[in-house]
């Protein structure tokens, strides 16, 4: 017997977590996401939303975490079942709990909730691609991306600084914090992601699994900042269990674009992460993004999957 309620405090978060290690463990790197991915769509949630009224939990007769599912912005809708109970009906259990919230939702807020409800999966997964669109779902390709991987066991060509310029974690001071962030919605903005203050991301520092020594920072002094200025960021994520770390807001100020800074930051934090044990490292960007895909290709990164975007219009 299965019991489902709303998410409660951190310690369901861990659980979030440690389901989906354990899931990873018992089939493949892809099928479900990286921690780093699965935290950063709860931190989303967290700061824009409400967790207690966006998080579904269920949970075996144990009290064993077995699914959840997240109602995100834009609105996006996030599932993951532990592969055990795979045919058991819980995802289509989960989609019916956001479909009904997002009926309420839109009917009080059509302008925030209006548009087509968002799903993603990997183009490999078969069940969920059939899921998906037996209830409503079709792909749509305008966010499609490519999943990269890289070995750690192959050389990683040190992290080159030029003068005047420092390669290493961020701090824990407000005001580095701030610039950071500055950099990064420098970036990301006008997207969803992009909206996050600096208040939003020293709560983020504080949650399980982040790892402040893998929040990679280029900063560089020149006369426009005597003092040191973010230039480039990239923060990495450590999967103990399966080895296996993520890169996650990858980010370079228009500035300081093609001067090196960008790759600075990849390669020490691919240093760090095998530091830390892991044995391969993914990262994923826009199919379109040839920019992007070139970088991580010159550090040694391939492309291994792609992850397709499926939407639901209002009222379908």
């Amino acid at each position: 017997m299965l019991t489902s309620r709303y998410y409660e405090s951190e310690h369901d978060l861990r659980q979030m977590q440690d389901l989906l290690m354990a899931a990873r463990a018992a089939t493949d790197d892809w099928r479900y996401p990286h921690i780093g991915v699965a935290t950063f769509r709860f931190f989303m949630v967290a700061s824009h939303l409400n967790p207690y009224e966006y998080v579904r939990l269920w949970h075996d007769r144990q009290g064993r975490l077995v699914a959840y599912a997240l109602l995100g912005e834009d609105p996006a809708f996030d599932c993951e079942v532990a592969p055990e109970y795979d045919g058991a009906g819980l995802e289509a259990e989960a989609l019916d709990w956001a479909e009904t919230r997002l009926a309420a939702l839109r009917r009080r807020a059509a302008s925030q909730w209006g548009g087509p409800l968002v799903a993603g999966v990997r183009q490999d997964d078969t069940e969920r691609i059939a899921f998906l669109e037996g209830h409503g779902f079709r792909y749509r390709g305008e966010f499609t991306e490519v999943n990269m991987l890289r070995s750690l066991a192959e050389p990683i060509p040190p992290a080159v600084a030029s003068p005047g310029c420092q390669v290493r974690p961020l701090t824990d001071a407000a005001a580095e914090i701030a610039d950071r962030m500055a950099a990064y919605r420098e970036v990301w903005l006008p997207w969803t992601d992009g909206n996050i203050s600096d208040a939003d991301y020293a709560r983020f520092m504080r949650l399980p699994c982040y790892d402040r020594d893998l929040d990679i920072v280029t900063v560089v002094s020149d006369a426009a900042h005597p003092g040191g200025s973010v230039a480039a960021l990239v923060t990495g994520w450590a999967d103990q269990v399966n080895r296996i770390g993520e890169l996650d807001a990858v980010s370079a100020r228009p500035a300081y674009r093609r001067q090196g800074f960008m790759r600075a930051a990849l390669l020490e934090c691919l240093r760090r992460l095998q530091a830390a044990g892991m044995d391969r490292v993914c990262v994923s960007t826009g199919e379109t993004n040839t920019p992007a895909r070139r970088l991580y290709e010159s550090v040694g990164f391939r492309v291994v999957n792609r992850h397709l975007d499926y939407v639901k219009p209002a009222g379908e």
